[in-house]
């Protein structure tokens, strides 16, 4: 029987969603852990949003709905069965590699997980694995949506959306949009890049869930085709937690996670030429970075959390906040350079002397966990995080 108990939704986006819905209406309490899950997405829901040790501890069903990226990627290990319930039975039809297979295993040879159901595994085509072996584990051959309703819906769909754009000129779910002429491809090529890389800066420094996205746009890139630019800026947000994100599918998943996006246009020019920036808002702050294009046609970090600077984008760059304080500067490039890591630029921002102070330093090679918890651990740093472009 299933009224009455919990359910845990790891991952509340479309899927994740609809599955709390279906919950819902069986008289499940539902319980979701998601980054990217607001409170008042959550509420329209009518489930609880929690931090994953506690879905862990609290669920009677756990099910899987979430992405594979670094973050996700093995989420149900020992470690985290162990927090769960005896007892607790775990479904998974998103993504093999959300649970270590090994560890599942002992967990229901012991009996501690009563069973599981899995559609997807970790290597596929799955011929031969030791879980189809138990009598307390249901297997699909990764068959997803792919049954001979959905076949027959999503063909139905199709027809549908032709017929729309054939009498009214209404595009829906195009693989090309948002389009952009080959007239404008060359002057907004730039552009979209640094939309995206902007979002990404900001994506990667976003640890709680994200309310609203407003991208302003100022000079002559507000007269350019902003809503492609709109769509490669969600999708440099969403990229560091979702991946499996593209700029397609990045403003409809904004959407479903109840992220409110705004567009600012201003025509008239301030200190640039051409300006963009971003501002991500969360439950517990605003987090703003801004950039430009100049003639080379290279984007670039003009301003972060108010704080002006300028910086390239490069492949590998460490993001450091601190108090502006005598010595810093040198004690940070010396501890650097004594973990080998060369420096390839070095820029610097402070809102006032002696306040608060922002570097962005491009690096060689990935900055690995050793060396940024050096930096973290240098007196007066309040931020060190690594980020990638």
């Amino acid at each position: 029987e299933i009224t009455g108990k919990t359910l845990g939704i790891i991952g509340c986006g479309n899927i994740g969603s609809i599955v709390a819905r279906r919950a819902r209406g069986l008289e499940m309490k539902v319980i979701a852990f998601d980054p990217f899950l607001t409170t008042e997405h959550a509420m329209d829901l009518g489930i609880e949003k929690v931090e994953l040790e506690t879905l862990l501890r609290r669920s009677d069903f756990i099910t899987l709905h979430t992405p594979l990226t670094d973050k996700t990627r093995n989420i149900i290990d020992a470690d985290a069965l162990a927090k769960t319930k005896k007892g607790v039975r775990i479904i998974n039809c998103a993504r093999g590699g959300l649970i270590v297979e090994a560890d599942l295993k002992a967990a229901l040879d012991s009996g501690h997980v009563a069973g599981a159901a899995l559609d997807v595994f970790a290597e596929e085509p799955a011929t031969d694995n030791p879980l189809f072996a138990l009598d307390n584990v249901i297997c699909t051959p990764h068959l997803g949506a792919s049954t001979s309703e959905a076949q027959e819906n999503v063909a139905i769909q199709v027809a549908e959306q032709l017929a729309d754009y054939l009498l009214t000129g209404a595009i829906r779910n195009a693989l090309n949009s948002p389009s952009v002429t080959a007239e404008e491809a060359p002057r907004l090529k730039p552009f979209l890049a640094l939309s995206d890389q902007l979002g990404s800066f900001a994506g990667q420094l976003t640890e709680t869930s994200i309310t609203g996205i407003r991208i302003e746009y100022e000079g002559d890139v507000s007269q350019m085709n902003t809503k492609a630019l709109t769509a490669a800026a969600i999708t440099g947000v969403l990229r560091p937690l979702l991946q499996d994100v593209n700029m397609v599918s990045a403003p409809v998943m904004a959407r479903e996670r109840g992220m409110h996006v705004e567009e600012v246009l201003r025509e008239q020019q301030g200190a640039y030429e051409n300006y963009i920036r971003l501002t991500v808002i969360t439950e517990r702050q605003t987090r703003s970075v801004a950039g430009t294009v100049y003639s080379d046609e290279r984007p670039r970090i003009i301003q972060v959390k108010g704080i002006n600077m300028e910086s390239e984008f490069w492949p590998h760059m460490l993001y450091v906040t601190n108090e502006d304080k005598p010595g810093f500067i040198g004690a940070l490039g010396t501890m650097l350079g004594n973990m080998k890591v060369n420096i390839a630029t070095f820029a610097l921002g402070r809102e006032s002397q002696g306040g608060d102070a922002v570097a962005l330093i491009g690096i060689d090679e990935a900055l690995d966990k050793q060396t940024l918890d050096a930096v973290t651990k240098l007196p007066h740093v309040k931020q060190a995080k690594a980020l990638a472009f």
